[in-house]
């Protein structure tokens, strides 16, 4: 199941770009093939939820694949990236969803490629999330680099070329430092035996304190590259202003998230003893970020930076919660990777509606009113936005309560600090909506309603938020057992 859940995306892609399209100029069959095969993976993420029963690995598929090597094809789905897939599948469903809108399609050169790269980019993340193997989570976690590559560079901005090769050297550092520690990982851990990649063989398989806290540096560079987190963050302004707005919603609100799953899956399992040696480090990380992202967001005129910056402190705040080593933490990581994903997507397609009213601007100088004749486009950006600062009642609340709670019975002067991030959200988020909704009408912008397409696309992912707001315990319950054995080992330690 778990392989056509994975790969079912592109296999509608490859499908889309190969159907006869005489007279299709812009893609609109493409769209709708790729449409259909992610509205199936979303289908399939549902049924994983549904069977769901808490413990241990489920759905495993576990076969040899280079048995030279030591690397097996071994799929598997827990607690720890259940509601991450079904966050991918609904994210990239709307992305795509988003992209057949007449507004978006009009005009885009070679659109089966583009509808391609998308379906692409879902499989390698799809693939990261259900990798049992440390040599194939690496192999899908370089993949994720080729579609965006494209994506962004094809289909970007104005200043696509530059943006495009500075998220390439980045990301493709930290690719290979990754690649070089997980080979190093799969032949140190087999100590003159047998290599294996297995992520239950080489927890079992422990390296010297030496060996691990250097391949954990590594990985840590890799991943944070990846969040991004401050001070590796150098390659987000521009890939998230020259990307098209489904690109940067999924590259935001999903991508991030395979490099934070990456701490709990891997680093925190397999290099315990490096994590508890540098987990001062990674707070300093993490409330750096969180603070960096929030001044910044405040400081930012683009509203697409805003939300990019946001999103750093966000990040930040996970990080947060990941190397407080405390259960809570840990929980409260992984709903708020889910939270954020839901939140900040709808938050890049909202941006993209308030350009188009303002002339095709972002920038928050230009815009203004946009509230007066458009009360549905406003409602659903209160809830965005109020959810975004992690207001009492929604679901973020209770991620960063639990994240927080995590970091006080850990280092409590961490958190202190952190709770400023707090109070920094509500300033930016509220400037936001206060600028773009209910400041006088700019000149040459126009208020109105969001479009029937528009909300199909964008209230279903509001809902999601609003059940979750209602009911976190929807995803808690279902993680608990996921994150529980790990920290309380390496509280231990």
């Amino acid at each position: 199941m778990l392989s056509l859940l994975i790969f079912l995306p592109l296999a509608g892609g490859v499908l889309a770009a190969l159907l006869p399209g005489a007279g299709d100029r812009d893609g609109r069959i493409a769209g709708f093939v790729s449409l259909l095969a992610a509205a199936v993976t979303l289908g399939l993420s549902i049924g994983l939820i549904a069977e769901h029963q808490p413990g241990g690995l489920q759905h495993v598929t576990n076969v040899s694949w280079i048995p030279e090597l030591g690397i097996r094809y071994k799929l598997g789905v827990d607690g720890l990236s259940l509601f991450l897939i079904a966050m991918t599948a609904l994210l990239w469903l709307a992305a795509t969803a988003w992209s057949l809108l007449p507004a978006q399609a009009a005009g885009r050169p070679r659109p089966r490629l583009f509808f391609l790269m998308l379906a692409l980019g879902e499989t390698a993340v799809l693939g990261a999330f259900c990798a049992q193997d440390l040599a194939l989570f690496v192999l899908f976690f370089d993949l994720m680099l080729v579609p965006f590559y494209f994506l962004i560079g094809v289909w970007g901005g104005l200043d696509r070329v530059r943006a495009t090769t500075t998220f390439v050297i980045y990301t493709l550092v930290g690719s290979l430092l990754m690649l070089a520690a997980a080979i190093a990982t799969g032949i140190l851990a087999a100590d003159g035996g047998d290599v294996t990649f297995e992520l239950t063989q080489l927890t079992q398989r422990r390296l010297s304190e030496g060996t691990q806290e250097w391949i954990f540096l590594c990985f840590a560079l890799a991943f944070l590259v990846k969040m991004p987190a401050f001070p590796l963050h150098g390659w987000m302004p521009g890939a998230y202003t020259a990307a098209p707005t489904p690109v940067v919603a999924v590259l935001s609100g999903v991508l991030s998230k395979v490099a934070a799953y990456g701490f709990l899956r891997i680093v925190l399992p397999v290099f315990p003893d490096a994590s508890v040696t540098f987990q001062e480090l990674m707070l300093v990380v993490a409330v750096a970020s969180i603070l960096y992202g929030s001044v910044m967001a405040f400081t930012q005129t683009s509203a697409t930076l805003v939300v990019g910056y946001s999103s750093v402190a966000q990040l930040g705040f996970i990080t947060l919660g990941i190397f407080s080593l405390r259960d809570e933490g840990a929980q409260g990581a992984v709903i708020q990777m889910v939270n954020h994903g839901l939140v900040v997507v709808p938050l890049f397609f909202i941006i993209a509606l308030l350009a188009e009213r303002a002339g095709g601007t972002d920038d928050l100088r230009r815009m203004g009113g946009l509230a007066m004749r458009a009360p549905v486009l406003a409602a659903l950006f209160l809830i965005v936005a109020l959810a975004t600062l992690a207001m009492p009642g929604s679901a973020n609340f209770v991620g960063e309560f639990l994240i927080l709670a995590g970091t006080f019975n850990a280092k409590i002067v961490y958190a202190i600090v952190a709770g400023a991030g707090v109070v920094l959200a509500a300033v930016y988020m509220i400037r936001l909506y206060q600028r773009s909704m209910h400041n006088p009408l700019a000149p040459g912008a126009q208020s109105r309603e969001l479009s029937a397409a528009d909300a199909m696309v964008i209230v279903p992912i509001v809902a999601v938020i609003l059940f979750l707001a209602v009911y976190p315990q929807f995803v808690l319950e279902r993680t608990e057992s996921a994150v529980t054995a790990q920290d309380t080992e390496l509280v231990r330690r």
